[in-house]
């Protein structure tokens, strides 16, 4: 079976993608695969084992399925996967409309919502000073206004994102006005469309979904960040950060993060893979659902690899399943 596996990007998470990748060709069976590693630069030039590939369209059409890890926009995001299915080709994870809906943070939380799945309360800002209200009505906000609604609706600390981009990018926590503004500058060199949370304090936990029609979801695993939030640098950079798994909870709250979990999976369209990534507030001991990622990092550090070597499936093994996935549902 021919496999290509795409790594590397035009996100931001280029450098992650591109460990991810290695590690999803390495621990390929090269007994059951003929593996193609397609390399895509930043400036979507693609290549194998260094040699430009000039027809991309002409190469993709000779592959059995496509493994895209890549992660963020242009990879993540339904495009790379709106080519594959064009082209029809079998392609591991995501279809168009699951994944773009994911990449998405703000539209994200609109389906979940709509699915009555508890998630942290939320504002979204466009272009920097335009409130977009819960029923998509567009105001235009000064700086002391913006912070006044935060204030009001949300309650400082709070956390500012760019509504489209991954492994933490342009990730800000804001204890202050003046800091909320800085925030949501950094947040729109990412994305026009900005998102503000409440902070919720509390342990943050994930959980791995696996499957198309009747998907099943791994234990829970914890982060331990060494810093204050698992940035980017906390995930990638500081080796203090560790995962533990399970996470440290009751079978009670496992069983329940997992049935939000494959709940969350199933609202979104999802198939294949996601990791759902949850926050247990301390006080309450309430669930609150975080994102869901549709391409999850493949790296050895990687949560979701890890979550189902913990359950008895090894990489290589799990590499298999999510092929195997990806054909049937081509099939069906």
């Amino acid at each position: 079976m021919k496999v290509a596996v795409i790594y590397g990007g035009m996100s931001s998470e280029h450098e992650v993608s591109k460990v991810s990748g290695k590690n999803v060709i390495d621990n390929l069976d090269s007994k059951k695969y003929d593996i193609y590693p397609i390399f895509m630069g930043k400036d979507a030039s693609f290549s194998i084992k260094g040699k430009t590939v000039k027809d991309i369209v002409g190469t993709l059409k000779k592959m059995d399925v496509v493994f895209p890890v890549l992660h963020g926009l242009y990879g993540e995001d339904g495009t790379i996967q709106g080519m594959l299915e064009i082209l029809k080709i079998p392609y591991v994870g995501c279809n168009v409309l699951s994944s773009s809906i994911c990449m998405d943070k703000i539209y994200t939380k609109c389906i979940l919502n709509k699915a009555n799945i508890n998630q942290s309360k939320y504002i979204y800002i466009k272009n920097e000073n335009i409130y977009v209200n819960d029923e998509f009505e567009e105001i235009e906000l000064q700086n002391d206004e913006i912070i006044n609604l935060v204030e009001e609706k949300l309650k400082f600390p709070v956390f500012v994102k760019p509504s489209n981009s991954g492994s933490s990018v342009g990730v800000t926590k804001a204890e202050n006005g003046p800091k909320l503004i800085e925030a949501i500058m950094n947040a729109s060199i990412y994305d026009k469309k900005v998102l503000i949370e409440e902070a919720i304090n509390g342990k943050e936990v994930e959980c791995a979904v696996l499957g198309n029609e009747k998907p099943k979801a791994s234990t829970v695993g914890e982060i331990l960040s060494a810093e204050e939030f698992y940035s980017y640098n906390a995930k990638y950079n500081n080796k203090e950060s560790k995962i533990k798994i399970p996470a440290g909870l009751s079978n009670e709250k496992i069983n329940e993060i997992k049935r939000i979990a494959i709940k969350a999976f199933k609202a979104t369209d999802c198939r294949g893979l996601a990791r759902v990534d949850f926050f247990i507030q301390d006080k309450t001991d309430k669930v609150y659902l975080n994102e869901i990622n549709t391409m999850p990092g493949f790296t050895q550090i990687s949560m979701y690899p890890k979550l189902w070597s913990y359950e008895g499936l090894k990489y290589s093994e799990l590499l298999d399943k999510l092929i195997n996935l990806a054909i049937k549902e081509n099939e069906e």
